[in-house]
């Protein structure tokens, strides 16, 4: 049993995985920064300084200044502006991530394709040895 796990766990798609999600966990946080301390501050200028994390909807009926205050009160919120600012921060992960995997595909070359070692005999369509003079399938003499 321990020499299957290790046969699983040490499959080529797992390893991808791992460093994968290694990867988007501290890419997480970059991008969670870029929104907070970049694009929120500059989108608050436009939208008359409004601070996104203290939009929301006390369920209790009252109003409070602050979702810390709401939350000290022991009030059931509906934090909008947080989910809002998780929407921009997947809309610019998904942003990034495409420019990246873009760029990579960019770096890429195609590999050239191999010459062609077979050709079709003109008869019965059997693939046969380009050098071929005659066809093994039906015995037609082939044209060089």
């Amino acid at each position: 049993m321990l020499k299957e796990f290790k046969k699983f766990a040490l499959r080529g798609n797992m390893i991808d995985l791992a460093v994968g999600i290694i990867i988007g966990g501290a890419f997480t946080s970059i991008v969670n920064s870029l929104v907070n301390d970049i694009v929120m501050p500059v989108l608050s200028i436009f939208t008359k300084k409004i601070d996104f994390t203290n939009l929301f909807l006390s369920l209790d009926g009252e109003n409070y200044d602050t979702l810390e205050a709401a939350k000290a009160a022991g009030a059931s919120t509906i934090n909008y502006g947080a989910f809002l600012t998780g929407v921009l921060n997947f809309l610019i992960m998904a942003f990034v991530v495409f420019l990246l995997v873009r760029w990579i595909n960019k770096l890429k070359k195609p590999e050239p394709t191999p010459p062609s070692t077979t050709k079709s005999c003109p008869f019965c369509y059997t693939d046969i040895n380009i050098k071929a003079s005659k066809c093994p399938n039906c015995t037609a003499d082939i044209e060089a």
